[in-house]
């Protein structure tokens, strides 16, 4: 029978204390566990693995309640958990007597534990080794004051970056300075104070992204570029010590820095090859992106500016492809977006979601039980329009995970997706652009990887233990199809008056799919390699700069100016997992522009590659390497060609 799923709770006023009781029992389990006379797989590893989850269910809900409705309150307890879990969670990664017991275990059960068990001590003794459990009691010490250390400033670096967003607004009194604004950003930005019509901008997304593509004055663009690109000036201090701890850390055990650290546990096999491999994307991409600049140029009639090149690129893409992106929004009005979404998951994979009434965060959220084969599989909720107390972009948050407990009872997954799509009111509804439709694609495919396994070992379930230069495959591989005809037609339709897009609109989208791609990817190579090489060795003060205007030489078309500080706001590697992992998102597409032109050519619904990707890849979580799976899935290595036509570079 399985077990239902959480209730979405937080009791802040308790937390800490709960927290700290539940590692208090958390421990003394351990050492029971510990004293055991034979331990075993059964007796030992799944229970523990069970304690990690459990706490993992315990925790997440505050985590996430401080990133989507963040306040002082969910900032302070958040932030005095913070170094409780982490020292937890490191004393139990140093813990040689598990490390020992868990070798044991590998050694006397290898001929009886299936793949995905043997997957979970495999990588167990792998995070053992790289946490230090090895190392003497002092340098073990060390390395957890390190840790918690990082974790603080992680959390610093993410709280001072919304902050500034939310600190900012740009206000406008001249009608003439919102010409060619669309009318539901217009309607955003409108306030009435003192008698008079004013129109608020923001660094937040929905509202920058309004101005910045279609705002004609230069000054006003100007000005919110800069308060963008220079957000958070204390996260440089904080960038210095990010750097100094990682690489302190990395040489404590072994490694040469944190670059080699990082790929022990990915799908690259070396710091060489990562570099070869982003520096073949940019040889290739490099020539078509000046002629896309050359084209902007021509167009505006001036040297374009980093401020100008949205505003002029939307121009030239109107002019070209005969497209206004705003004549779009109205048939991808959110509802409908998510409606059509798991349409067409249901005719891909056989899933259906069903709406559940429960009372969450926010009134805007939502939750919906997926259903495969009939069966109830998973829960997902969704969290899509932007706030003042959200983080900015958008991501997908596993909760729990499908697995068998130690008593052999099922328990089923469960993922968050956040967006920050424009607000919908009682008046306007909330109108997409197409960026946000694959957005949302791509976050479900993540939420899919994690929600559709049926891997029985939590630690390898979903999105868990899979390696991290290949977590990106499910998700760009579904985001591909917001741009396919066939599947744009089950819920692209005018919120007013019902009619289906039209095949000419459609066209036209997809003609402009790869308008300026060079350019993007070389935009992409260039964060890849300022993270990658940011990581491989000391950087400090100044340097850090350096490096960024050193690569920009080769990268950046457009004179940046000097004042853009783009790294203290770059939260995916000071603030998420991505440190000296960002080259992963242009990694996993080689693998995942290869699945989808498979799809595609089998004409998509039919496809037998599409099934077989929901049985092996989906179905099978992190329990084996991605790079199996694939050849599993494709019966051949990847072919890093498809990522080129993928992005119509030549």
């Amino acid at each position: 029978m399985s077990s239902k799923f959480l209730k979405f709770n937080v009791e802040l006023d308790s937390f800490i204390t709960d927290l700290e009781k539940k590692i208090k029992t958390n421990n003394e389990s351990i050492e029971t566990f510990l004293k055991q006379e034979h331990n075993t797989y059964a007796s030992f590893v799944k229970p523990i693995q069970m304690l990690e989850e459990k706490l993992e269910h315990f925790f997440t809900p505050l985590s996430h309640l401080n990133s989507v409705n963040n306040s002082d309150e969910t900032q302070k307890i958040y932030a005095d958990s913070l170094p409780i879990i982490t020292e937890y969670s490191t004393n139990i990664s140093q813990n040689i007597d598990i490390y020992n017991a868990y070798n044991k275990i590998q050694q006397n059960e290898k001929e009886t534990l299936n793949f995905e068990q043997k997957k979970v001590l495999e990588l167990n003794i792998l995070n053992f080794e790289l946490s230090g459990a090895h190392l003497d009691a002092k340098v073990k010490q060390r390395l957890g004051e390190i840790n918690i250390k990082l974790s603080e400033l992680s959390n610093n670096f993410s709280q001072n970056l919304l902050d500034a967003t939310n600190d900012y607004e740009y206000i406008i009194e001249d009608e003439a300075d919102i010409e060619g604004i669309p009318q539901s950003d217009i309607q955003s930005a409108k306030y009435e104070e003192d008698s008079k019509t004013k129109y608020k901008f923001t660094l937040q997304m929905p509202s920058y992204i309004a101005y910045m593509t279609y705002g004609r004055n230069a000054k006003i663009r100007e000005s919110l570029y800069k308060a963008y690109v220079t957000r958070a000036p204390q996260n440089a201090k904080i960038i210095d010590e990010l750097l100094a701890l990682k690489n302190e850390m990395s040489k404590i055990l072994g490694f040469d820095n944190y670059a080699q650290y990082s790929i022990k546990s990915k799908m690259a096999t070396d710091e060489k090859s990562v570099v070869n491999f982003l520096q073949t994307l940019i040889t290739k991409s490099i020539d078509q992106a000046k002629n896309e600049l050359q084209e902007v140029e021509k167009m505006s009639g001036k040297t374009l500016q980093s401020f100008d090149s949205a505003y002029y690129s939307e121009l030239l893409k109107k002019e070209k492809y005969e497209i206004d992106e705003e004549l779009y929004r109205p048939y991808f009005e959110q509802n409908r977006v998510v409606t059509g979404m798991f349409d067409f998951l249901n005719k891909l994979f056989s899933i259906e979601f069903k709406k559940v009434e429960e009372k969450l965060w926010d009134e805007k959220a939502s939750s919906y039980d997926l259903y495969l084969d009939g069966k109830l599989k998973a829960r997902l909720y969704l969290d899509l329009e932007a706030r003042k107390t959200k983080r900015g972009g958008a991501w997908m948050h596993n909760w729990q995970s499908h697995c068998l407990d130690e008593e052999g009872k099922k328990q089923l997954a469960s993922s968050f997706i956040v967006c920050n799509f424009p607000p919908s009111t009682s008046e306007t509804p909330s109108l997409l652009r197409h960026d946000d439709v694959v957005t949302l694609f791509h976050e479900m495919g993540h939420a899919i990887h994690h929600m559709l396994s049926s891997v029985n070992e939590n630690e390898v379930s979903g999105v868990n233990g899979v390696e991290w230069d290949a977590v990106e495959f499910p998700s760009q591989f579904l985001e591909n199809f917001a741009y396919e005809p066939s599947v744009l037609k089950l819920f692209a339709s005018h919120h007013e008056s019902g009619e289906i897009i039209s095949d000419e609109m459609i066209q036209k989208l997809v003609k402009s799919k790869n308008f300026l791609s060079a350019s993007g990817m070389l935009r992409q190579l260039e964060f890849s390699i300022f993270d990658f090489k940011l990581h491989s060795k000391i950087y400090k003060g100044d340097e850090v700069q350096a490096l960024l205007d050193n690569i920009r030489e080769e990268t950046a078309l457009i004179k940046t100016p000097s004042y853009n500080k783009f790294q203290n706001g770059f939260a995916h590697i000071f603030a998420g997992g991505y440190a000296a992992g960002y080259y992963s998102y242009k990694w996993a597409e080689v693998l995942s522009a290869d699945a989808f032109f498979s799809v595609v050519d089998e004409g998509i619904f039919d496809s037998k590659t599409a099934k077989k990707y929901l049985n092996v890849v989906l179905n099978g979580g992190g329990a084996k390497s991605m790079q199996s799976y694939f050849e599993e899935l494709m019966g051949r290595e990847p072919d890093p060609q498809n990522l080129l036509r993928l992005n119509g570079i030549n």
